[in-house]
């Protein structure tokens, strides 16, 4: 199936059963795709970058965790498919993990608005990150949400140098009050360059 036209379907999901015995050998199959989609921006942000198989696993765990069955899964099929990217873009799931309750708070407390930070340097164009419009991810006191939805469209240009190898390639955020970026690796640039058309 194209990249253009992925989405899971009813017919992509295997019964809970099933599932919950083979969690564990599925979930080891994913690590490294998983691993090379995980792009840590600074001490305490992580691009998770999304894509079909990733939010299979997740819809299915779901069903399992939560045993809604049929009625269950329209829900999640909403929730995850817009996660999956479409052949023009990169999906991220961005998180800032911060253990410590008090710092959590604390740092989050100073991000109001990061949700619209996020961005890729590909060479030298900035593709700024939009974020999904489902909820606020800056409440009234100006705290950031710890978890973002971000999607960064691509020219046909652009996914062109991001495949470049002798162009850099960045992941970044900034934010006045967290300014940080990671060079993306040869590696995750190969297997992320697999969600263009």
């Amino acid at each position: 199936m194209p990249a253009s036209l992925r989405r899971i379907t009813p017919q992509d999901i295997i019964d809970a059963r099933t599932f919950g015995r083979e969690r564990a050998e599925r979930r080891k199959a994913l690590l490294p795709m998983k691993k090379l989609r995980r792009i840590e921006v600074g001490p305490v942000c992580t691009f998770y970058f999304e894509t079909f198989e990733t939010m299979l696993f997740q819809v299915q765990e779901m069903l399992l965790i939560e045993k809604g069955g049929d009625a269950q899964l329209a829900d999640e099929l909403t929730a995850y498919n817009p996660l999956i990217p479409q052949g023009s873009e990169l999906v991220a799931t961005i998180m800032f993990e911060i253990d410590d309750p008090r710092r959590r708070a604390s740092i989050l407390g100073r991000l109001g608005g990061v949700e619209e930070r996020f961005f890729l340097q590909i060479g030298d164009a900035r593709v700024m990150g939009k974020p999904e419009g489902d909820t606020d991810r800056t409440n009234e006191d100006g705290k950031a949400s710890s978890v973002h939805f971000v999607r960064f469209a691509l020219t046909a240009e652009q996914k062109k140098v991001f495949r470049d190898p002798g162009i850099q390639v960045l992941a970044g955020v900034d934010h006045e009050h967290y300014g940080h970026v990671a060079i993306l690796s040869p590696a995750s640039r190969r297997e992320l360059a697999e969600d263009f058309a």
